[in-house]
């Protein structure tokens, strides 16, 4: 039919529009409509990828946005003006209304936003060129004078004085809302009365009328409410599907020009945007020099302290291909601003990643300081990095110091400007899992049910999928009718946008400002972030500059490491300099102790490395390359070859050169394309295709690059069927082999950690413990290293303490004690912290705890702080604990006397005289048992530090039982005994509406998760409570890659129980309590169904 939808709400109408665009695009194809416009609220989310479909598809695409006018001005936040938002659609007509309306949206999302995005009428008339305004819904301006009765001409005419011609007034057909037919009959009397043409729209929220109930949720879902409240927001009762036009026209047969125009307003529509021409910022340069010349000098002025030893034919062969390449490309700009902030960081000493990605394998990038990888020196291709023969964008990704990574953003905003710098936003989805719990909570469902549903869908999954592939779920959402509701609805909804955030390391830098190509927003409204509301894929078709700045916590370490060393030892470390070939660093990767080294501290990596014995830096390149799912079937072979245990058998000649460094297996995705170079003929630019085309599996494009393959082969004198041979050996590899400049890359950072532990375990263990401070479990799992290594990890100190953990050096010189820092002691805030440390720099230690109380005067030191340094131990050197805090008050009372007395004090003899006045002195208090201190440690600080309460049980119980860690790694369903204390407990109901635990269960290195069906808790609730130490049989399960064991017995450790251990020679058997019943049959076989 000749008619076209104006008024379309997508997903990206976030939690009020249900359509997909493709959905909407193939719909409008099926109605034979000639164009489609997307109007979402308040925002242009979906833009993009709705402009590229509809050409894909050949419909007309028409950008607007359904926008909130507010009279009173934008930034204006009174209650008031919060109850006038009008609603307002705006069509883009050109490529001015397009850039104009990027504005506007922005100016709405930064200035006017208040719960919505509000224009007012000085954007309207500032940016109102090249853009169509449709009155809007019931909610419009016009729309709610004509129901007020309060003068709509004279709306209408402000409207009309910003767009004239441009402007239409909007009917709609909603024949069960009251309001529509007075709405209707009111615009168009006015039409007729100003001469304003009329435009028909659908207001389309979801697809088809079968829609409605999943929309109805998901309005739900937006308002907080459940389907069943009363005076919710719903929109049952009328459709809101995405039109046809016929019931339209119908409708409005008294005005068709109604339906024509939606043609007509189509027609007046033209906007081209621009893909894949690339849009570098200027960066600033010497007079009268361009960017190639700029690029070339640095270039040069880098070759002395690469290559210190002098520049080879190789090396200046390679730097000019390089620079040729570049300046061809046009992308001599980008490799000049990347090296600007990269060395601006490294200047202000925040540690940059040696590299990542395939930028390592450019000798520009290396002269540069971009990377400190030798592409030369490891083999790595320029061509993988940037292709000469398809030209695209480079991409190099920066790893900083996690902790730092926003200085960097905010030089780069202030070299290009605020208004030219933001961070990329990405859309959270309704996942399947999410999706069920969140229709099954709508809908009324019992929590325990929808949770039941939600994990019987394994990870990754669609909906769609779980159902043909878990037979337990299909058979509960056949026989189950809440179950089928539930499942049903949530199809329609899963995949759909339910949030924003932002991109966890994009950026973008434009050439002009951002509103030019993109509009923007706050990340949220308590976080002024700017973020551009395209997300990453938008943003590389559009050819803007995209880099990935990412925060790696490992850098962090390093640096705090290097910053602890040179201050407790006066060492200086220059990363970039270390030796790659340190003996004491291989020994350490040889023993297997890289718990806390960068990529190589799983306990199947050390293994590896035990079997290995790495000796060079090739070889940790290869284990963080091989170490993945594929290819990890590989490294025996790996191992054995360099061990000489198995001798490579090469297909042809050729592939020796290429193969024997990683002993005839194809680790490398540089390894496939010089493979393709050097047998079939290939440049390194069409080898990199092929390898692409391998990589993606495109049946069409394999076999072309087959045969391309096979004759190149056939010209180097390789007959047909070796070809094919070989064609049919590299072509698996291709699919998972590893960029070697990223596994380089990657296994300096994992050598530099390593050397950092083996010379100077003290520090590289405490700035790893700061890492980790808010992750109690590995926190527990670097203490028992440290012990491993020799050294000591001391409670908190007063005088010792610093905010984070610290080095102390012993009598004898060594550093072999770390100090736990005031940060990690609960309920003592930075504040506080930062508080004690300035006192104690400038005034020395506190030398009792009257001083400590006297030099502290601060708010924050308060009940609640003093109470947790006390418990902590932090204060111990100034007296028992449960005396101080038997004497709290007096001591908080003294703390406050000493303040009042020094604020009234004057500088005479006298004030000396007064300060003296108050004293004091403590009531006696029974000293505090062990395994008190020992929950108090176990309370403020999150582990057990000084001593673990089955560190004296252990050699007992492990004659008999396994600790958690062993049991993690036993077979699925493999039977296990375990010992541990009952960390927490989470009661749920199962389906059949009976009770279970999940209990955390720690041992002294880790933790695990016990499983305890209804009838072992029927038997055993006592047992599970916190701090109770527990021996534990079941049945490990490793469903979701999260390791667990369900219970079938149970039993206290008791005195008793150590007693008859201690004077057993074998198992004793359990006695306590039966295996799991065949009333939780069911449950252990369903596994699924409860968790």
């Amino acid at each position: 039919m000749n008619f076209v939808n104006l008024h379309v709400h997508s997903h990206y109408s976030l939690l009020d529009g249900l359509a997909r665009i493709e959905g909407l695009i193939r719909r409008a194809k099926e109605f034979g409509h000639p164009a489609l416009a997307l109007t979402d609220h308040g925002a242009l989310y979906g833009a993009i990828e709705f402009y590229q479909a509809a050409k894909k598809a050949g419909i007309k695409p028409i950008i607007g946005v359904e926008t909130y006018v507010t009279s009173r001005g934008r930034t204006k936040k009174s209650t008031k003006d919060d109850d006038e938002r009008f609603h307002l659609i705006l069509l883009v007509q050109n490529e001015t209304g397009y850039k104009n309306l990027m504005k506007m949206v922005t100016a709405a999302h930064l200035e006017g936003f208040y719960y919505k995005p509000r224009v007012d009428f000085e954007l309207l008339r500032s940016h109102g060129e090249g853009i169509i305004a449709l009155s809007g819904c019931l909610n419009g301006q016009i729309s709610q004078a004509i129901l007020s009765g309060a003068h709509p001409e004279r709306v209408l005419e402000q409207y009309l004085d910003v767009f004239g011609d441009r402007f239409y007034l909007e009917v709609q057909h909603h024949p069960h809302l009251p309001d529509q037919d007075i709405v209707n009959a009111g615009l168009i009397k006015l039409a007729s009365q100003f001469h304003v043409p009329l435009v028909a729209t659908g207001d389309s929220h979801y697809l088809t009328p079968d829609d409605a109930e999943a929309h109805d949720v998901l309005l739900c879902l937006q308002t907080k409410k459940e389907k069943s409240d009363k005076n919710r927001m719903c929109m049952l009762g009328e459709d809101f599907s995405f039109a046809d036009g016929s019931r339209l026209s119908e409708a409005f047969s008294h005005i068709p020009e109604a339906i024509s125009n939606t043609v007509s307003i189509a027609d007046r529509c033209d906007l081209t945007i621009e893909f894949g021409k690339i849009i570098l910022p200027s960066f600033p340069l010497p007079a009268e020099k361009t960017p190639g010349e700029v690029l070339k000098d640095s270039c040069e002025k880098g070759l002395p302290k690469r290559y210190p030893n002098g520049v080879t034919e190789e090396i200046s062969e390679r730097l000019s291909y390089e620079l040729d390449i570049i300046a061809r490309s046009g992308f001599d700009s980008y490799f000049l601003i990347v090296q600007d902030f990269v060395n601006w960081a490294k200047e202000q000493g925040i540690i940059v990643g040696p590299g990542r990605g395939s930028a390592a394998g450019s000798i520009v990038s290396y002269l540069l300081g971009i990377t400190n990888i030798d592409p030369l020196r490891y083999d790595l291709l320029f061509e993988r990095f940037l292709n000469p023969e398809r030209i695209s964008m480079p991409d190099i990704d920066l790893d900083f110091a996690d902790t730092r990574r926003d200085e960097v953003l905010r030089y780069v905003e202030s070299k290009y400007g605020a208004d030219h710098v933001a961070q990329i936003i990405t859309f959270g989805t309704m996942a399947a899992r999410v999706s069920l719990r969140d229709v099954g909570r709508v809908l009324g469902a019992p929590y325990s049910f929808c949770d039941t549903l939600a994990k019987m869908i394994p990870v990754h999954t669609t909906l769609s999928d779980a159902l043909s592939t878990v037979t337990e779920l299909k058979n509960l959402v056949d026989s189950n009718p809440q179950a089928q509701a539930i499942f049903e609805t949530a199809k329609k909804l899963e995949g759909v946008a339910r949030h924003t955030s932002t991109h966890a390391c994009g950026v973008v830098i434009t050439k002009d400002p951002l509103t030019e190509y993109v509009p923007c927003q706050y990340a949220a409204p308590d976080d002024k972030t700017v973020i551009t509301q395209y997300s990453l894929h938008p943003i590389e078709d559009l050819g803007l500059l995209k880099f990935d700045f990412l925060g790696l916590s490992n850098l962090t370490i390093l640096e705090n490491a290097k910053n602890l060393v040179a201050r407790s030892r006066g060492v200086a470390i220059e990363y970039d300099i270390l030796p790659l070939d340190d003996a004491q660093t291989y020994a350490l990767l040889r023993e297997g102790k890289t718990t806390g080294v960068f990529q190589l501290e799983s306990s199947g990596m050390k293994r590896y490395l035990k079997e290995l014995k790495p000796t060079e830096i090739e070889d940790i390149i290869a284990m963080v390359s091989l170490y993945r799912p594929g290819p990890m079937d590989l490294i025996p072979d790996y191992i054995a070859g360099k061990h000489g245990l198995k001798v490579p058998v090469y297909l042809h000649p050729k592939l020796k050169p290429i193969l024997e460094r990683t002993y005839g297996i194809a680790v490398y995705q540089e390894q496939v394309m010089k493979m393709a170079q050097e047998l079939a003929g290939f440049t390194l630019g069409e080898a990199d295709v092929l390898r692409k085309a391998m990589g993606k599996k495109i049946a069409k494009l394999l076999n072309e690059q087959k045969e391309k393959f096979i004759k190149g082969c056939g010209a180097n004198g390789i007959d047909k069927r070796m070809a094919a041979k070989i064609f049919e050996f590299i072509e698996p590899f291709a699919g998972y082999g590893f960029n070697k400049s990223h596994g380089a890359c990657y296994a300096v950072i994992a050598y530099h950690t390593a050397y950092m532990k083996a010379h100077y375990p003290a520090e590289f263990m405490a700035a790893l413990l700061t890492s980790d401070l808010g992750n109690i479990d590995r926190v527990a799992i670097e203490i028992e290293e440290c012990r491993m290594l020799g050294l000591t990890v001391l409670p908190p100190d007063i005088n010792e303490s610093e905010g984070t953990f610290t080095v102390l050096q012993d009598e004898d010189g060594a550093y072999s004690r770390i100090r736990f820092g005031l940060l990690a002691i609960k309920n003592v805030g930075e504040h506080i912290v930062e508080r004690v440390i300035e006192n104690r720099t400038a005034g020395g230690p506190f030398l009792s705890l009257e001083e400590f109380l006297e030099r502290i005067q601060d708010k924050d030191l308060n009940k609640k702080s003093l109470e947790s340094f006390i418990r902590s131990g932090c204060l111990d050197r100034f007296g028992d604990r449960n005396q101080m805090l038997y004497n709290i008050d007096r001591l908080l009372d003294f703390n406050k006397k000493i303040g009042g007395e020094a604020s009234s004090r004057q500088a005479t003899l006298f004030g000396v005289l007064y300060a003296r006045i108050s004293t004091l002195s403590l009531e006696k208090a029974p000293a505090p048992d062990p395994g008190t201190l020992l929950a108090w440690e176990k309370e403020l600080l999150g582990l057990y530090l000084t001593e673990h309460p089955l560190a004296r049980l252990a050699p007992t119980l492990e004659r008999f039982v396994i600790p958690c860690r062993k049991a993690k790694a036993e077979n699925e369903g493999c039977l296990v005994s375990i010992y541990g204390i009952v960390s927490s407990a989470k009661k749920i109901m199962t389906r059949k509406n009976e009770p279970m635990l999940f209990v955390k269960i720690e041992d002294m290195s880790e933790s695990l998760e016990v499983i305890v069906f209804p009838s072992i808790l029927r038997e055993t609730e006592s047992f599970w409570q916190t701090d109770k130490i527990l021996a534990i049989e079941g049945r490990v399960s490793h469903k979701d890659n999260e390791s667990k064991v369900i219970c079938s017995q149970v039993r206290e450790v008791t005195p008793e129980l150590i007693a008859r251990l201690s004077a057993a020679t074998t198992s004793p058997g359990a006695t306590d309590h039966a295996a799991t019943s065949d009333s939780d049959r069911e449950y252990v076989s369903d596994e699924q169904m409860v968790y």
